[in-house]
């Protein structure tokens, strides 16, 4: 009768445990780390001027924290040609690629503030005219970006696949910085792209219901 009464109260003990690790497993799932949180996207630019070519790239990869935060890290890569740079007849290729990361703050589903750091690398090629006194130079330099601004967002309310625009300052001001003209002025950055939702089965709707669950 002893060794029943002590099995049956292991016993007892075993199955108040699994319980215990079953809620707390829940407990984790509940609040942890949710692969539907995932997305990519990114943003493709491009100009074309009299005598100016240019085409830009951003792919970035990231996780919704809350339905309020975003948080990515992203590549940036930009070229730029362009011809009568300082003299008639001359031109000027450069190309600039870096990582960066960012987040987005979204106090409604459609507007949201935006801040980036960037350490992008520039390499410069400038071909003078021909018969010019001017020297072929190639340059190669680095310089770190602290772009601020904001966007919007549109489909952003239905699920975490929708398009934005924004508009981005570089405040950080350094003199090799893409973004700073030659007289140290600070060019507004217009950024379009799409964001894309991973994991969540291409339905908006088990998107709103996962929204609904932070």
């Amino acid at each position: 009768m002893k060794k029943i009464i002590i099995a049956m109260f292991c016993l007892a003990v075993f199955v108040n445990k699994v319980k215990a690790q079953a809620s707390e497993d829940d407990e984790e799932k509940k609040h942890g780390f949710k692969k539907e949180n995932l997305f990519t996207g990114g943003s493709v630019g491009g100009g074309l001027a009299q005598g100016t070519f240019s085409v830009g790239l951003g792919p970035h990869f990231g996780y919704s924290i809350n339905k309020y935060i975003d948080v990515a890290l992203a590549l940036n890569y930009n070229y730029v040609s362009q011809r009568d740079y300082q003299e008639y007849g001359d031109k000027v290729r450069q190309s600039i690629i870096g990582p960066s990361a960012f987040v987005r703050l979204f106090p409604v589903n459609f507007l949201y503030a935006h801040a980036q750091i960037e350490r992008n690398f520039v390499t410069l090629k400038y071909f003078p005219a021909n018969n010019s006194y001017l020297q072929k130079q190639k340059l190669s330099f680095a310089a770190t970006s602290y772009l601020v601004g904001a966007g919007y967002a549109r489909g952003r309310e239905e699920g975490n696949t929708f398009y934005y625009i924004s508009i981005l300052f570089d405040i950080g001001k350094d003199i090799n910085s893409p973004y700073i003209d030659e007289l140290g002025r600070i060019d507004p950055i217009i950024r379009a792209g799409f964001n894309i939702a991973l994991f969540q089965g291409g339905s908006s709707g088990g998107y709103r219901k996962r929204r609904n669950d932070y």
